[in-house]
């Protein structure tokens, strides 16, 4: 027998071996493999697993915007219930784009495509500003530059009409510029970015059809 045959007769065997050692180490994992069988259970005791699962928990989509057992957050919790589907961040997202739309309307004088999404006594309101601008003579030229800053101030929510409010403090910038009958600059700046702060309230029955949010209140 050559010395390489028998060099690899030796390597076989090292081989053999230290399989055999793994598997009586480690053991073998094929398919499914049973539950590790335990000792009977002493009197008294119950079979815990070593780490206990806690469900539930805070709502996130709650505490991430309010104080988690405020007022607020009861009456947020409450819509929820209402309306499984209600989340508080895409309704800030909604309301982030609501804010210019509506802001723009008012500021430029036609609130007419905006109309839809303000409560009969915001939408008489925004009317009466516009008027009173159209009989002194005066022009608004404003153009939105963006979003500063958007926060959730305050829910409430009415159980019994199923009627929610949210409060939303906004932080915009914008340039603004009112101009006289004859066309001369008596407010604001065309150059000069303005910061605009505004407390919206935004109403809805909530579980009604229309997902739409209604202005109903403003504030600084």
């Amino acid at each position: 027998m050559s010395s390489a045959v028998i060099q690899l007769l030796v390597l076989a065997a090292i081989a053999v071996f230290l399989i055999l050692r793994l598997r009586n180490v480690l053991g073998t994992r094929d398919g499914f493999e049973k539950p590790p069988v335990t000792g009977p259970t002493p009197a008294g005791k119950k079979n815990r697993p070593e780490f206990e699962v806690i469900e539930g928990g805070p709502d996130r989509d709650i505490t991430d915007h309010v104080e988690d057992g405020s007022p607020s957050a009861k009456a947020l919790a409450a819509m929820k219930l209402a309306e499984p589907g209600f989340n508080v961040g895409e309704f800030l997202h909604g309301a982030r784009g609501a804010y210019e739309m509506i802001l723009m309307a008012f500021e430029n004088g036609d609130i007419s495509e905006v109309r839809s999404f303000l409560s009969p006594e915001v939408a008489e309101a925004f009317d009466d500003v516009i008027a009173q601008r159209r009989e002194q003579g005066l022009t608004v030229e404003a153009n939105f530059i963006g979003l500063r800053d958007i926060a959730l101030s305050e829910a409430e929510f009415d159980r019994d009409a199923k009627f929610g409010e949210l409060t939303v403090r906004f932080t915009g910038e914008l340039t603004y510029v009112v101009r006289d009958k004859g066309g001369d600059i008596i407010e604001g700046s065309a150059s000069e970015i303005k910061r605009q702060r505004d407390v919206w309230t935004f109403g809805r029955t909530m579980g009604a059809n229309d997902p739409n949010w209604q202005l109903v209140a403003t504030g600084e």
